[in-house]
């Protein structure tokens, strides 16, 4: 254990009767950001721990998921601060290009204008001003939960320095011949009227139709099928397997495409299945991406059929008509032209969607911006192979690989107003200039500028060194660079982690980004079910943080974060770490009204009780537990530790049985004051980065010290007593026992009862007084009779429950209890007896018989044993 050395103004400490967390937390933090307890000095010679946040966007609010990451992140920030890190814990927030766009474009429309109403730079200022007024709600909300960032450091994806970082970056790859444009498929939002990249589209099931069509005359005729039939007036070839023997013939033919009036060919080509349905496949490379490649490989032309809302623009009977109405009206004309083969309605199968606005997307031939990846992909996974950079849990490894080996173009356009433009134009003559953040773009007649923005990925793939001042090489850059861990959710390991992996390796001269990658999974309902708004299980955090406090928040995510496992959570979960923040409230201040003290050194071990050298021994054992479980982001098992040991060891056994060593008084009685003071010290300070508030106010009520924020934390002593250990484990046996027997024989639990206690032969005899007290056991009088007599830890004790129980009727209701067992057991072994019932019955029901035949076999036993230990007549 640590001795803290912040300086004590301890005097007379008192806590009010009950913990109120609203009336504690809200002025306590901004106390902690005033003393600046969050900043980070990277001046310091203190060794540096760094924590990038994962930007929230500025059009968000706390959700769960967040909440669940950031107090993993703050728990971890907090320690390493009291290990005495110089830590930072970089806050700032992503410009959420699609979503604020969007947002700014309903407002308008309430006005009755849209963005092209007001221009490109006004309507740029106007979401400038959403920011000013309306965005960046979720960083009032992160004090609430108390998030320990260093607030004078918050930076957002659109600031000048993360502009000027976004422009160098940029013409860096564009030098390199790593950043191209090229026309190319990619996911278009028809609604959002831009590119939007993979992780923006969201796959679900919908019920669609899958109709079968021929293509061509008799023998030179093939069937096709299809979700989307609006697009065969795009085709331009059919594919067919190179060693499909059905088909043989037709490669190198041409077929009439129906409804079009065009012959398109058919090709051979190994993308193909010919185990799938007919064996044969549509190409239409310019509105399907595997199609696309098909049309690449065989030099097909690529016919554009849709415009940007979706709307057929081919010439003829369908032009003008939106994608669906075109798909049902081209069935019909098929049909009638007799070459429909079959239809499936409903066909259930996944359909991508604009997560921001849930229309379908529509894969679409474009001109973009494209980042080469290949040589910045390799390099992102030889950094995991060759040891650099560490995935946690390792299992995730393999998904990474798994990405990064096989890991196409980045397209990082998108044809949006609100980001950062493209930083390229165009002249008169063809002309492409791109420029950096220190030059002159080139004026003049007939030049223009890129009017597409950069993906929100792109500038947020640059967040680790960034927002440190890159590309200067400033002195935070020196000092926290590389970061120390990136916390983050496996959902997000591709999109987000892959790009900080490929540009921090490019940008930094192979140094990554971060040392390990820490990733959790996601937080569910107590069922285990996605939380959604659709699915009416969505829960807001600070409902649940006003009803309970944020600590109880924190304390239930964190006993639920296994690495990369999901997490469900329920309401009474919460509650029940509320009550655990009480039980430390209530036994602190117990504690303090018996006169816990941390004034002085511990007492030498030869001085301390074997209760006393037990729970020093058993602290020093947790710190080392916690601290293991830390290093390998075991955050749900050394929350799970810590409230076992809190609980169950010092507040339910070691307070209990002090109790009768306060009543005594003394020098034992001072001893165990000061033990008790020293271990609700530490264990405070162990549990303050999972439970910031409560721990605050009660550490410096105990102590009179500054905050706990900046305490020391604890460090095992290697104080380790096995003797003790034991000895207690005898104690807790007989306690346990007797209150077993107890409770079987009805007793209430503050009902009293003469006992006879032999302990000769054991280590118990110091402990009688404290058993006892626990046990509700009075001394033997002089007409003791015992009527039950325990051997239990080598020690025996004897009960008169004479005057305690009604004996008769006692033993009526349990006769009653056990004929209910007995019959209960007949019935079951009868089920189970039963052979026909056993053929037909579901074995989910014979287990259930099973089980309960189980029950009833121990109920017997019980109540047996309960009889036969019942005063005689």
């Amino acid at each position: 254990m640590t001795e803290n050395t912040q300086q004590s103004n301890h005097s007379d400490p008192e806590l009010p009767t009950q913990y109120t967390p609203a009336d504690v937390e809200g002025p306590l933090y901004e106390r902690w950001v005033e003393r600046g307890y969050f900043e980070a000095d990277e001046k310091s010679d203190k060794p540096p721990y760094t924590i990038v946040i994962p930007p929230p966007n500025v059009t968000g609010s706390l959700h769960l998921g967040h909440a669940f990451e950031h107090t993993l992140i703050d728990a971890l920030t907090r320690r390493k601060r009291m290990q005495g890190y110089e830590t930072l814990w970089q806050p700032g927030m992503d410009h959420a290009g699609i979503a604020t766009q969007n947002v700014v474009e309903r407002e308008l429309a309430k006005e009755g204008v849209s963005r092209h109403d007001l221009g490109r730079e006004a309507f740029v200022e106007r979401v400038w001003q959403w920011k000013s007024e309306s965005g960046g709600q979720i960083s009032g909300q992160m004090r609430r939960l108390g998030d320990g960032v260093a607030w004078s450091r918050e930076r957002f994806t659109m600031d000048e320095g993360l502009s000027r970082a976004v422009q160098t970056i940029f013409k860096r790859l564009y030098e390199d011949e790593l950043i191209y444009r090229a026309e190319r498929i990619i996911n278009w939002c028809p609604r959002c009227l831009t590119a939007i990249s993979d992780i923006e589209v969201e796959y679900q099931d919908d019920d669609g139709e899958l109709v079968s069509i021929r293509y061509g005359e008799g023998d030179a005729s093939i069937v096709v099928a299809t979700t989307r039939a609006e697009t065969m007036l795009g085709d331009t070839a059919v594919a067919v397997h190179p060693e499909d023997e059905r088909y043989a013939h037709l490669v190198g033919t041409e077929i009439e495409l129906p409804l079009t009036g065009r012959r398109i060919p058919v090709v051979a080509d190994e993308h193909v299945d010919p185990e799938f349905g007919t064996g044969a496949v549509k190409v239409t490379p310019a509105h399907d991406p595997n199609d696309f490649e098909i049309g690449q490989r065989h030099g097909l032309p690529s016919l554009a059929v849709m415009d940007e809302h979706a709307v057929i623009t081919a010439h003829g009977p369908f032009q003008g008509l939106d994608r669906l109405e075109a798909r049902s009206t081209i069935v019909g004309a098929l049909r009638a032209e007799g070459r429909i083969v079959a239809e499936k309605r409903p066909y259930t199968h996944s359909v991508g969607h604009c997560s921001r606005c849930k229309t379908t997307i529509e894969p679409r031939l474009s001109m973009q911006w494209w980042v080469k990846v290949g040589p910045l992909a390799k390099a992102a996974g030889d950094a995991v192979r060759d040891g650099k950079v560490a995935i946690h849990p390792k299992e995730m490894e393999s998904r990474y690989f798994g990405w990064v080996d096989n890991l196409h173009d980045w397209c990082i356009s998108r044809q949006l107003w609100w980001g950062h433009r493209i930083p390229v134009w165009y002249g008169p003559q063809g002309e492409v200039v791109c420029v950096g953040p220190d030059e002159e773009p080139p004026s003049g007649e007939g030049w223009h500028q890129d009017t597409d923005v950069l993906d929100t990925w792109f500038s947020s793939g640059l967040w680790p060194f960034s927002t440190l001042g890159w590309p200067e090489q400033t002195p935070s850059v020196e000092k926290f660079y590389p970061n120390s861990v990136l916390v983050t959710g496996y959902d997000i390991l591709f999109f987000w982690v892959a790009r900080m992996m490929m540009f921090g390796l490019y940008a930094m001269d192979g140094t990554p980004p971060f040392h390990t990658i820490a990733l959790h999974g996601m937080v569910r309902d107590q069922f285990g079910k996605k939380m959604s708004k659709s699915f009416g299980n969505a829960v807001n955090p600070l409902d649940w943080m006003d009803k309970y406090g944020s600590d109880a928040v924190r304390f239930t995510l964190a006993r639920g974060a296994n690495p990369g496992v999901d997490v469900p959570i329920g309401e009474d979960w919460v509650q029940g770490s509320r009550n655990f923040a009480n039980k430390i409230w209530n036994a602190t201040r117990f504690a303090l009204m018996n006169g816990a003290t941390v004034e002085g050194e511990l007492p030498p071990a030869e001085q301390l009780s074997a209760t006393d050298r037990w729970i020093l021994s058993r602290l020093n054992e947790v710190i080392a537990e916690v601290d293991a479980y830390y290093e390998d982001y075991q955050f749900a098992k050394l929350s799970d530790a810590l409230f076992h040991f809190a609980w169950d060891e010092v507040f339910d056994w070691y307070v209990e049985l002090s109790k009768t060593t306060f009543m005594a008084g003394g020098p034992a009685a001072d001893a165990s004051r000061r033990v008790l003071g020293e271990v609700l010290d530490v264990t405070l300070r162990l549990l303050h980065p999972v439970v910031p508030f409560v721990t605050e106010t009660l550490w410096t009520t105990l102590t009179g010290r500054e905050s706990v924020v900046v305490a020391e934390w604890p460090a095992d002593s290697g104080f380790r007593d096995a003797t003790a250990e034991r000895e207690i484990g005898l104690v807790q046996q007989v306690v346990t026992e007797v209150r077993r027997f107890r409770s079987d024989q009805g007793l209430q639990p503050g009902q009293k009862v003469p006992a006879q206690l032999d302990l000769s032969g054991t280590a118990l005899a110091a402990h009688e007084a404290a058993m006892r007290s626990l046990l509700r056991l009075q001394p033997a009088g002089a007409d003791f009779s015992a009527t039950a007599s325990l051997p239990v830890a080598g020690a025996t004790v004897a009960l008169d429950l004479s005057g305690a129980i009604d004996v008769e009727a006692e033993r009526k209701r349990l006769t009653k209890d056990l004929a209910a067992a007995e019959k209960e057991k007949a019935q079951a072994t009868a089920k189970l007896g039963n052979e026909a019932f056993l053929a037909k019955a579901p074995e989910k029901v014979v287990d259930k018989i099973r089980g309960r035949l189980q029950a009833a076999e121990a109920d017997i036993v019980r109540i047996t044993a309960q009889l036969e230990a019942l005063p005689k007549a």
